[in-house]
């Protein structure tokens, strides 16, 4: 649906399918938990409770599934496949992209749970009496397996979905073309809608219900620092400054808002991490660190299905299987964000990416503010600080930071960090509803943008006040049930479709073009050290490649099939030779610009209007992206040749699958 604006504008672009019916079954939900907290809070809570009881079996199950099917596509032929077309390149270098993949991904929560839940662990473990050594080590891996690569697979093996259909199969990037190979094209249908409306609803409800907790944290800090009041009026006060910020951020984009916000906070984590690291017993939490991760990987697969089946108890369901519901409800959001920045990346580079370094980092971080917190209570008797943590875990990081050295400057600089992680969730997740709601795009006015990070505050803000939040957090951790089922189906489908895909590499993985080779020496020589200018290729495209092509779809339409040939800006001389409902077939020479080598600047004349620094390729292009080979120079037989060999081993591609 597009709205008419002034042509200095963007317009408006909505879809009508998701847009209004997520708004208004958001709306009917929330004043529904709001009009009975107590009966909406004890109704979730024993849904989740039943849950817990029956499914928690299954919560693991999933959970394994996706650790496994991430390690085995990270190691196997696969992961050379990119999430884009063949040429496609990175859009943001390693840290930024780290950055804004980690503020979006579990920022704020490592920072209200990095010293309380090892503490809490070490405390009250799930089984034993805690407080002692023993207690310490499962305390610290414990929390690894809950923040570790299991809660990073989940989220990397939904984004590598999400950003496989949409870069390399021109698909919406929301949540419905997951479910592409299972419902096919009635994605863009009402089913299709209706995912998108749930992912909608569930991003809503999980940012806000992270948002409406989490200001309890800032109000804390505010409170110990500043002396304001804790108080429900002064959390709304918070969540609507905080939203404002986030706006801001969503109105300069992700370049300049998301990408700046998520790299400060990389800086100051690194450096709160560096200062409590040197602050407190460096040698001790090194040692502590490393030799805990050690048993967290020798120990991953065991606690990952450890189900306490012989040793029943509720922390199972409150922790563990919490987090397992709370990952997989969470994956629409931050798996959307995480594939829109990923474009270019191959799977294994990106699985690698998603997984192994935010574990390590998080890893390290929990082993440093973690086993400080454990440290001062087991060592030095500072039992107070464990009394404060299981009264209240949002004030535990501040308690923490008494102990310290530079104590006001470190909780200032904390609670920056959880001021500016709760504003990059939010703009990205703002970012995420207004792409589902707008077919995938995210070039939407900044009016259309914003309205999300008002929703987000609204929903949060009556939930807040009308005891709503616990209610809604249960719910959202049940509506993990039915998606995970949908999730292996779309997991399945995306394997099927994978598994095409590296068919076709491995039918078309050719030598250099025998229609090069077939050139006289001296011309292929020759065409070594031309550097033409664009529209010396764009001359070649008209005069000689679009000819070959007509010549070989008349040959085509001799033999019964269609093909056409067309050419534009942007796609360069196409060539599509269509299959039914087999994978048609797709050849392209397309004009793409590189830079001059500095001893070739000055060997040809070239117009004012071209560039001296830069010349042109005539480069072939497939349907899954360019082949980095270039035809400029060629003959209109040669090009010819080289049309058919590819078209070979298009048809032994389709003979492979079919067999």
């Amino acid at each position: 649906m597009r709205l008419m604006t002034p042509s200095s504008r963007p317009e408006f672009s909505i879809d009508p399918a998701v847009f209004y019916p997520a708004l208004i079954l958001l709306a009917v939900g929330v004043i529904a938990v709001v009009a009975m907290p107590g009966d909406g809070a004890a109704t979730f809570a024993a849904l989740q409770a039943t849950i817990v009881k029956s499914a928690s079996w299954f919560y693991v199950l999933v959970i394994a599934v996706i650790a496994v099917m991430v390690l085995v596509l990270a190691v196997s032929r696969y992961g050379d496949i990119k999430l884009g077309p063949d040429h496609a390149e990175p859009d943001y270098g390693f840290l930024s992209w780290f950055s804004m993949l980690f503020a979006a991904g579990v920022g704020v929560g490592l920072l209200f749970y990095g010293v309380a839940e090892p503490v809490m662990h070490f405390l009250s473990p799930p089984v034993g009496e805690g407080g002692d050594m023993a207690a310490a080590a499962d305390g610290l891996q414990l929390t690894y397996l809950h923040w570790g690569f299991n809660a990073w697979a989940t989220y990397a093996a939904v984004a590598m979905v999400l950003a496989y259909f949409s870069y390399r199969h021109d698909l919406p990037l929301t949540l419905r073309s997951a479910f592409y190979p299972l419902i096919g094209d009635r994605i863009h249908g009402p089913l299709g809608a209706s995912v998108d409306v749930f992912a909608v609803i569930c991003t809503t409800c999980g940012i806000s219900v992270s948002l409406g907790l989490g200001v309890l944290q800032i109000n804390t800090g505010l409170n110990y620092l500043f002396g304001v009041a804790i108080d429900t009026w002064i959390q709304v006060i918070l969540i609507f400054a905080t939203m404002a910020v986030a706006t801001v951020s969503v109105i300069m984009g992700l370049d300049s808002g998301i990408k700046r916000l998520s790299e400060i906070n990389t800086v100051l984590a690194v450096s709160l991490l560096l200062l409590i690291l040197l602050a407190g017993p460096t040698a001790l939490l090194l040692s502590g660190t490393l030799q805990n991760f050690g048993g967290y990987i020798a120990s991953v697969v065991p606690r990952t299905f450890d189900l306490y089946v012989y040793a029943p108890n509720d922390w199972l369901g409150s922790w563990t299987i919490f987090y397992w519901g709370w990952w997989i409800s969470w994956t629409p959001f931050v798996g959307i964000f995480v594939a829109r920045i990923s474009r270019g990346r191959t799977i294994r580079e990106f699985l690698i990416g998603v997984t192994v370094v935010p574990t390590l980092f998080v890893c390290l971080w929990l082993g440093v503010l973690g086993g400080s917190g454990i440290e001062l209570i087991l060592n030095q008797g500072v039992s107070e600080l464990g009394e404060a943590i299981l009264d209240n875990p949002a004030v535990g990081l501040f308690r923490f930071l008494e102990f310290l050295p530079a104590t006001e400057l470190l909780s200032m600089i904390c609670l920056g960090m959880i001021v500016i992680f709760f504003v990059t969730s939010a703009d990205s997740g703002a970012m995420v509803l207004n792409m589902l709601s707008a077919r995938g795009r995210d070039d939407t006015p900044a009016l259309q943008r914003s309205i999300w990070t008002l929703v987000i505050a609204v929903t949060a803000s009556v939930l807040l006040l009308g005891g709503g939040l616990q209610a809604l957090q249960a719910a959202t951790i049940a509506s993990a049930l039915p998606f995970s089922i949908a999730l292996l189906g779309a997991f399945w489908g995306f394997a099927k479709a994978i598994s095409v895909d590296g068919a076709k590499r491995q039918a078309v993985s050719t030598p250099p073009p025998p229609a090069a080779q077939a050139q006289e020496w001296r011309a292929r020589l020759n065409n070594l050290f031309e550097y033409p200018a664009d529209s010396a290729v764009r001359a070649f495209q008209k005069n000689t490649v679009l000819p070959a092509m007509q010549t070989f779809v008349s040959e085509l339409s001799g033999h019964g099939v269609d093909a056409v040939v067309s050419n534009d800006t942007d796609q360069g001389a196409r060539l599509e030779v269509y299959h039914g409902d087999e994978v048609d077939f797709v050849y392209a020479v397309c004009e793409r610009s590189h830079s001059l080598p500095d001893e070739s600047i000055a060997k040809k004349e070239r117009p004012d209007s071209e560039s001296a620094s830069s010349f042109s390729r005539a480069e072939v292009h497939l349907a899954e992206g360019g082949q980095d080979y270039d035809v400029m120079g060629w003959s209109e037989e040669q090009v010819i040749v080289d049309i058919l060999n590819q078209y070979e081993d298009h048809l032994h591609f389709l003979h492979t699958v079919r067999d």
